[in-house]
């Protein structure tokens, strides 16, 4: 019996691996990505491209965020300097509303 394979973690990671990318970087450098690939059980490859992946999806993430907040204040501040007109029945209810409370508006 064979032992069962993992299931890769990202399915990105499965995708096919077509492009190259290449980077000159001190010995320093390469020698700790190299202790560090060693620590977490990865090739240097597969720990460059995972730590790589993970920095750039959360960089994005992290800028939808800004992105949707600042489109959200800024849909939210042109609902408060323009609102659009009262419903008729809310103006109905508020008409009914004085007229119980006795005043005129």
């Amino acid at each position: 019996m064979q032992p069962a394979r993992k299931a890769p973690r990202d399915p990105a990671a499965a995708a096919p691996r077509t492009e190259r990318l290449e980077a000159r970087i001190s010995p320093d450098l390469k020698d700790l990505y190299t202790m560090a690939a060693t620590l977490r059980g990865q090739t240097l490859t597969d720990f460059v491209v995972s730590t790589v992946t993970d920095a750039a999806r959360r960089i994005v993430r992290e800028s939808e965020v800004l992105e949707w907040s600042r489109r959200d204040q800024q849909a939210f501040a042109a609902a408060l300097t323009s609102p659009p007109a009262p419903a008729s029945k809310l103006m109905a209810a508020a008409a009914w509303s004085r007229e119980q409370a006795g005043t005129d508006g």
